[in-house]
């Protein structure tokens, strides 16, 4: 055999050595790399206060779970128990099974079995309960378009689509709304 053909050999394996360690290595992904499927942290067993843009506080959370979303930076919340406060110093108190809080804290929306409660020592006591409901605590707003039942001393509404703000208490149902109303001399 020639030279020239044991170099033709050669040169023949080094390329197919190195088109398949290309082939090869060609999935890696780079060092840098975010995985989409994994948080950047979790908390588990806390309380979170948030403070609005003037220092005061605009919502807490306690819940047994969070995780934070690294590609939007949002949170995920099991179980969370929100308070957002009065001026009073007292807190409305939401539950719910989950929740999903926005990067910068003015969003907040709940979902599965939405338990809301007014204050305790409210002039006006007030509960609702409905499947989803999204919260701008910065615009003291919350609404749904989801079945809401409100529950208050002598009375119970029920409505599809719900809007209320916070601050003022005034709430408004959008459609197929039901009163129930039961007098003082009937409890």
């Amino acid at each position: 055999m020639s030279w020239r053909a044991v170099l033709g050999l050669v040169l023949l394996l080094a390329a197919i050595v190195s088109g398949w360690s290309a082939w090869k290595n060609r999935d890696i992904p780079p060092p840098n790399r975010v995985l989409a499927d994994r948080s950047d942290y979790v908390m588990r067993d806390f309380e979170m206060i948030a403070l609005n843009g003037e220092g005061k506080e605009a919502v807490a959370v306690r819940a047994p779970l969070m995780t934070r979303d690294p590609r939007d930076e949002t949170y995920t919340i099991a179980t969370p128990l929100f308070l957002l406060p009065e001026e009073q110093g007292r807190s409305w108190e939401l539950r719910s099974k989950t929740g999903w809080l926005s990067a910068k804290g003015e969003e907040l929306r709940l979902r599965g079995d939405v338990h809301g409660t007014s204050p305790a020592g409210s002039a006006r006591q007030a509960d609702f309960r409905t499947a989803s409901l999204n919260v701008f605590p910065d615009r003291d707003l919350a609404q749904t378009d989801d079945e809401v039942t409100v529950t208050q001393p002598g009375s119970r509404l029920t409505g599809r689509g719900f809007e209320t703000n916070l601050k003022t208490k005034a709430y408004e149902f959008k459609s197929q709304v039901k009163s129930i109303y039961e007098p003082r001399s009937a409890r």
